[in-house]
């Protein structure tokens, strides 16, 4: 396997491209929410939250309105290009992590405390938000010391952390396909495979000097 920095240029667009349609997928969802309801879509199934935690509806849209940006600016962190404008890739890292480590992370963490699945999914997302901030914080910690390759490799790992929110509806197609389970018994297992895999195929990159 070569290094990113080796990868065609055709390997690229086709990743590009598979991200583009992804990120689409990931708006139309956001789009839902679109003005304000709490009874659209996934909220559907959360009324319990809903009606009787009036704080679950601020950081559930806190986290559904900045994980989109935090999707789209991480890709273009990732790619570290400028396209022709000044410190671009800077930027857009600077928005990623902001994002993440003020917002959308510790969202995560709360709602993940009311996951549907049981304790499995409550625990599985808990620690996904945790890892997901940490990363974070690590990748900004070795930017603002210039160890640019370690800040490179967290930065990895937390987009990998990141992308769970599309490997996560991508695994539940698959499984729901192949073995139609119980709905409690799809989010026990999504809540892991989400995640879990992105992160094991980082760190074998890394190991590899891939990345």
């Amino acid at each position: 396997m070569t290094s990113v920095k080796n990868i065609s240029s055709l390997t690229k667009a086709f990743l590009t491209i598979g991200f583009g349609y992804f990120f689409w997928l990931m708006l139309k969802i956001t789009l839902e929410y679109i003005p304000l309801k709490n009874d659209v879509s996934f909220l559907m199934i959360k009324q319990t939250e809903v009606t009787e935690r009036t704080e679950y509806l601020y950081f559930f849209y806190t986290h559904v309105y900045t994980s989109i940006f935090v999707l789209l600016t991480g890709f273009l962190a990732i790619l570290r290009k400028d396209f022709g404008l000044k410190n671009f890739h800077k930027n857009a890292g600077k928005i990623y992590i902001s994002l993440i480590l003020l917002f959308a992370a510790p969202s995560g963490i709360y709602m993940g405390i009311f996951a549907n699945g049981g304790f499995l999914s409550k625990l599985s997302f808990v620690i996904l938000g945790c890892l997901w901030w940490f990363s974070t914080y690590k990748a900004f910690n070795f930017a603002q010391q210039k160890k640019i390759k370690e800040h490179k490799q967290w930065m990895w790992r937390s987009f990998a952390l990141t992308l769970s929110a599309i490997t996560l509806r991508i695994w539940k197609v698959i499984i729901v396909y192949l073995f139609h389970p119980n709905p409690m018994d799809v989010y026990q297992v999504i809540a892991w495979l989400g995640w879990i895999p992105n992160i094991i195929l980082i760190e074998y990159l890394i190991l590899k000097k891939h990345l």
